[in-house]
This record gives C-alpha cells, structure tokens and sequence, in this order.
C-alpha cells in the first residue's frame, strides 16, 4: 500500500558542546494518507565542501489508513557534491495497536520549503 501526504516540523538543537556531531530533538505533524504526530532524535555532521550525515529515530504515533497505533522510523541519510542518498524504514517488530505488524520505507520529498512524503507499507 502506498500512503502520501506532508508533514510539518521543527528542529530543537540539543547543547552537547564535546560531541563531534550535532544533536536536534525532531517534532513533526503529519498530515494527509498518514495522520499523526512524532518526536525523535537526530545526530547530523558537516564538514568542509560540504558533505554531510545525519541518522535519527522517530517515533511515529496516529493513524494510517483507518488504523491507529505507533511504529519507529528509522532514518540515514549523506550527501556530498557525487551524490545523495537518504533512506528510512519502519524498524521491525516497533508496530503497535493496530499497526502492530507494519513494515516499509518511507521517502522525503522537500522542495520550496515544503515536505512531502511517500509511505510504501505493508500491515
């Protein structure tokens, strides 16, 4: 099954002055096929020319097509000036409620300011 919609969301940066990376707490708001709300942490790192990494885990709580319940998403992503490459999934075995045995990938689409997503799953 294939789920669509936008999301909002806000970055709070977390103080870890001896980290080699950057820490945000994630919230975001999501609407459309997927309604729902969730939090999550990232860890990002930039260098020099450009290049950067992040990964983070997102708890994801709401209801998706007429079900409700909460799953993981699993987030890794890296660019550099030959190419770009972000993946997150659903972790398995994170379902709950009705969601209990979702699995699938999910893809960002941000552009003008906006976010978009693509949710392939399976229940």
């Amino acid at each position: 099954m294939t789920a669509t919609g936008s999301f909002d969301i806000k970055l709070e940066p977390q103080k870890d002055s001896d980290a080699p990376a950057g820490r945000m707490i994630i919230r975001k708001t999501y609407s459309g096929d997927l309604a729902a709300t969730a939090i999550g942490q990232m860890l990002s790192k930039r260098i020099k020319g450009g290049a950067a990494a992040y990964s983070a885990v997102e708890e994801v709580s709401g209801t998706l097509a007429g079900k409700t319940g909460s799953f993981t998403l699993i987030h890794y992503g890296f660019m550099s000036q030959q190419e770009r490459k972000l993946e997150v999934y659903v972790l398995p075995g994170s379902g709950t409620g009705e969601l209990s045995n979702i699995s699938g990938t999910l893809d960002i689409i941000q552009a003008g300011g906006k976010h978009e997503y693509v949710f392939k799953y399976v229940l």
